[in-house]
């Protein structure tokens, strides 16, 4: 049975009696006009990735003038923005011309400072790195510039992507460029400001917890997480939350990112590229409140309940969907799991720098994060770890009825800068961090895909993602979901005021 419109204002609960919503199309609300910056006149425009290279390999434009371009932006919006940690523009200026076949030849990108990059500055948005120099180079970083991309720089993340928010103490603050008081997210901040302001049309990203997916609803961007072993190697057993991605402005860019990047001979079949919708309508299972029955706020339920309707005027079914069981249990589990993350980076800075007080090298958030591991009883983080796989095998229960999940990306809008930031009190600042990001680590630990897409903004002009996920392995059904939505409603011509 379809939703009505009726119930799918009262699944929103306190929705109904909210002020407007500025969803982008749908419902027969009037919207507010989007605002339109003025992008510099060179030869990158307002084009994506796909386009950028499109017209590098017509002859129309060379790699160097688009390079160029992309480090006079940076230079122009970065004293605004706060969104690259290390520049290398020269290193990029003797990178370019590399893979004249690959996909995206000569177009710049950021590689997300939490990746390291051989004889680069890693500094993990850390005091404890601030002058480390990595000798090794992660796999997919040599991914990245197989696919042709040039790197312009690294971008900022919080202290070991840890937060929801990127404002490192070591790095500062990066804002949101459609309110520089607001934060851009985590931990992929650095990559998704970049990207909303037009530095780069497309940048690394990487996600486990929601770190793709949080940035690009804060800043008005796509952002696809790949299910485990798509872009990393993952076990189909072991909670391994991390996977590599980006961020991107359309939804054929961050297809081909995929499609070019993607592992080959690993767990997964081998995706292929998708570029536009599928004939398929699908059963799409709406899940408003979080794992905990938390309704999001009014302005996120609204945009929930636009978008459902517009998907049933596109010919798709949408339902309810039922309530993850046990969401308490698994709630407790990921937080441990997150804590312990917190003191195998404090133990590896300790045995580093025996000599130094933690306090001065590592945040209040991530001392306190790893506090909270040393005192948990004995048993609990194996205990933990059993509940997220018996998490993953009732993450597909929810399938059952339905081909794809419809929810927020986070419980309200970006936050304004300070708000969650490391050095708030440790109790205050984890359960605000706990109800903000609790629809995106579900996907994280059931390895599944997920992704934002930048169809609402808030009455006060912040973006709003609204969050998609599959099965292990449905990247392909998301993204030609994706594409449809994109025709429908589409975002390309909105541009946040500080645009390059």
């Amino acid at each position: 049975m379809r939703v009505s419109r009726r119930q799918l204002l009262s699944t929103a609960v306190a929705a109904s009696g909210s002020a407007a919503l500025s969803a982008c199309g749908g419902g027969g609300k009037a919207q507010p006009q989007p605002i339109i910056s003025q992008p510099a006149q060179d030869v990158i425009g307002t084009l994506d990735a796909v386009g950028l290279s499109a017209r590098i390999r017509s002859g129309e434009i060379g790699t160097g003038e688009v390079l160029e371009a992309a480090i006079r932006r940076a230079q122009r919006l970065e004293p605004r923005l706060n969104a690259l940690v290390t520049e290398t523009y020269d290193e990029a200026r003797g990178q370019r011309a590399a893979g004249g076949r690959a996909p995206f030849a000569g177009i710049p990108t950021l590689i997300k400072d939490l990746t390291p990059q051989r004889g680069l500055r890693c500094t993990y948005g850390s005091r404890a790195f601030s002058t480390t120099i990595s000798e090794q180079q992660h796999p997919y970083v040599d991914a990245i510039f197989a696919a042709g991309f040039v790197s312009i720089g690294r971008s900022a993340t919080p202290e070991f992507g840890l937060d929801a928010t990127t404002e490192s103490l070591e790095n500062g603050p990066t804002r949101n460029p459609w309110n520089l008081g607001y934060s851009a997210g985590g931990s992929s901040g650095g990559s998704a400001a970049a990207v909303a302001a037009g530095i780069v049309p497309i940048a690394h990203a990487n996600d486990g917890g929601g770190s793709i997916r949080i940035p690009a609803s804060c800043c008005g961007l796509f952002g696809l997480k790949p299910s485990r072993g798509r872009t990393t190697p993952g076990s189909a057993n072991a909670i391994d939350l991390s996977v590599e991605g980006c961020v991107s402005r359309s939804v054929r860019d961050s297809a081909v990112w995929l499609a070019a990047t993607q592992l080959r001979g690993g767990a997964l079949d081998p995706l292929e590229l998708v570029m536009g919708p599928s004939q398929r309508r699908l059963r799409i299972g709406l899940a408003i409140p979080d794992m905990l029955g938390r309704a999001p706020h009014p302005e996120v339920a609204q945009a929930l309940e636009s978008v459902g309707l517009l998907l049933q005027g596109l010919g798709h079914r949408v339902e309810q969907a039922s309530a993850l069981p046990n969401g308490e249990a698994i709630a407790a589990a990921f937080s441990l799991l997150w804590a312990l993350g917190a003191a195998e980076e404090a133990q590896a800075v300790q045995k580093a720098q025996p000599n130094a007080r933690l306090e001065d090298l590592l945040e209040p958030f991530t001392l306190g994060l790893a506090e909270q591991a040393r005192n948990a009883p004995k048993g609990a983080i194996g205990a933990a770890i059993e509940v997220l796989i018996g998490c993953k095998r009732a993450y597909g229960g929810l399938f059952a009825a339905h081909d794809v999940l419809l929810s927020p990306v986070l419980s309200h809008a970006p936050p304004p800068i300070g708000t969650l930031a490391p050095t708030q009190p440790f109790a205050k600042l984890q359960a605000a961090l706990l109800e903000y990001v609790a629809y995106t680590p579900l996907q994280n630990i059931a390895g599944a895909p997920a992704m934002s897409v930048p169809l609402a903004m808030s009455k006060t002009g912040l973006p709003i993602g609204v969050h998609f996920a599959g099965q292990v392995g449905d990247e392909a059904m998301l993204l030609a979901l994706a594409f449809e939505l994109e025709q429908a409603q589409p975002w390309a011509g909105r541009l946040p005021p500080n645009f390059a």
